[in-house]
């Protein structure tokens, strides 16, 4: 599966950015897929994650009310609607195939997307 993200920029705090993800894979429709973000220095954290059909999503606390993920199951493609942005979402964002039950990152890391929010 490749999958390939793209959305990125830099932005002023409280602006806005829409992350896309786009899968070559088969099962794209069938997979639960998250979002996930390493900031510099930092390790890698989920962001959000959303089931096969897009009927149950689950975020990290920090970003709850700001972010919102969604899917398009015809286009293969997922995205990450980012709002009121704030300097510690300055982070490279990486999308992946998800575990269902524990969110834990299925298959190799694509190249991700730079997000950098200035103050």
């Amino acid at each position: 599966v490749q999958l390939v993200e793209s959305g990125g920029g830099l932005v002023q705090a409280g602006g806005s950015l829409r992350l896309s993800c786009a899968s070559s894979g088969s099962t794209f429709s069938i997979d639960t897929m998250g979002w996930y973000r390493q900031a510099p220095g930092k390790q890698r954290e989920l962001v959000a994650v959303i089931t096969s059909a897009g009927d149950l999503t689950h975020y990290v606390e920090s970003v709850k009310g700001r972010f919102t993920i969604s899917r398009d199951n015809a286009k293969n493609t997922m995205y990450l609607q980012m709002n009121s942005l704030k300097p510690e979402d300055t982070a490279v964002y990486y999308c992946n195939v998800a575990d269902y039950y524990n969110f834990a990152a299925m298959n190799a890391w694509g190249k991700g997307t730079l997000v950098t929010v200035s103050s």
